[in-house]
């Protein structure tokens, strides 16, 4: 058995090419997709393969296609299943095989530098693997001549160099460099938007503290928005993450990503039962380091996006308490302006009994004369003004009593 080849993808193979009718139809896109085949020595070739093309070289359910159909929203997923690993992380969708990595949307020009960085560690894994393959083949056609048999020692030390470079260093299976591209890419992008919206976070928010005004506003107000929406992203490839690293240490380990790679090793490398055995616990610590690793990554890049909201929540709290005091101060003259308003109206009800058309001695110039009037105008004045301040006197009197 083996994984499938950018040959088969060929619609020329074993059936009649597909014709589609012009003009835009909907039906050229049924189930018919233009993806870019990486294979395991690093070539890469385009090709149009429909749905059900996909599900019998992977072996995949059509619900997990779904998953990677760019018309649907689905949340950030890493699916293991028996012949294949789905990747849907951010920008990248893609399915690995034992052999190939399938892209769907490799014509986004965000996707461009990934494709670029996979097809650098497939080809480096290939020059590193590829003197094991050629030793690997010559031990198996010595087993089938039935010429020797490895001790337990002597495959355990088989064992060790089948995951060792010629440097010295493992090398890891092909489906996880494919997989650690892909996690290192998304979570790389997510981590450059962070830091970016952090540097851009700091000036506005200080620069909101010093001076509110509408432009601090709504430049704090877009920032909040870009945070609330990549910390969201980044809890999706954080659950993604987390429920991987969850079921493939459960206690059935063939569930996700080691059931994927035990098939993927059988079918693409034509290894024994008893090989396979021996190094399937070595490839689950490795997993499980590659996990754990990007784990704590995409932890870090939460964290600081942690960080940041509680700073712009701090920086809220903040203005919020500015706004307060000036409401609080605006209230205080409001109460000023009232009683000044309240003594203001006493005195007018002087001026009003001055105005009414009565015979009295005040009025009469000849009895009191100018003096009195001026006297009542005086007195009149300084009544109000003693109102006024007791009255703001009592006023912040009974604020300090409070």
């Amino acid at each position: 058995m083996r994984g499938p080849r950018p040959e088969d993808f060929d619609s020329n193979a074993g059936q009649p090419t597909p014709t589609f009718p012009a003009g835009g139809s909907r039906k050229k896109g049924m189930g018919v997709r233009t993806w870019l085949v990486l294979c395991s020595s690093g070539k890469e070739q385009a090709t149009e393969a429909g749905k059900h093309t996909i599900m019998r070289l992977t072996g995949l359910p059509a619900r997990d296609l779904r998953i990677l159909d760019p018309l649907l929203s689905y949340p950030s997923t890493v699916l293991g299943r028996e012949r294949a690993i789905v990747i849907n992380l951010e920008h990248i969708k893609a399915i690995i095989t034992g052999q190939e990595v399938l892209i769907l949307n490799w014509k986004d020009p965000s996707v461009a530098p990934f494709i670029e960085e996979l097809q650098r560690r497939i080809r480096c894994h290939h020059h590193a693997t590829k003197p094991q393959e050629g030793v690997n083949t010559e031990g198996a056609a010595l087993g089938e001549a039935g010429t020797s048999q490895l001790s337990g020692e002597e495959a355990r030390k088989e064992k060790k160099q089948s995951l060792g470079n010629q440097d010295g260093s493992k090398v890891l299976p092909f489906e996880f460099v494919a997989l650690e591209a892909c996690l290192e890419a998304a979570i790389t992008s997510l981590e450059s938007e962070a830091v970016r919206l952090e540097l851009e976070a700091h000036p506005a928010l200080d620069k909101l503290t010093i001076k509110i005004s509408t432009l601090n506003l709504e430049r704090v107000r877009q920032i909040k928005s870009r945070l609330v929406a990549i910390t969201g992203r980044v809890q999706k490839v954080f659950r993604a993450e987390v429920s991987s690293e969850s079921c493939h240490r459960g206690s059935d380990a063939h569930n996700l990503l080691m059931r994927a790679h035990s098939a993927l090793s059988r079918n693409s490398r034509g290894t024994s039962s008893t090989r396979s055995g021996m190094t399937n616990k070595l490839n689950v610590q490795e997993l499980e380091m590659l996990l754990e690793a990007y784990f704590v990554q995409i932890d870090g890049t939460l964290n600081k996006l942690s960080t940041l909201k509680e700073y712009v929540d701090d920086t809220e709290d903040y203005i919020n308490i500015m706004l307060d005091d000036k409401q609080n101060n605006l209230l205080q003259m409001g109460v000023m302006l009232t009683t000044a308003g309240l003594v203001m109206s006493l005195f007018i009800a002087v001026a009003g009994v001055f105005g009414m058309n009565i015979n009295i001695e005040l009025f009469n110039d000849e009895v009191a004369g100018p003096g009195r009037f001026i006297w009542t105008v005086v007195g009149g004045t300084a009544g109000s003004l003693f109102l006024y301040f007791g009255a703001i006197g009592w006023y912040k009197h009974s604020r300090l009593l409070e």
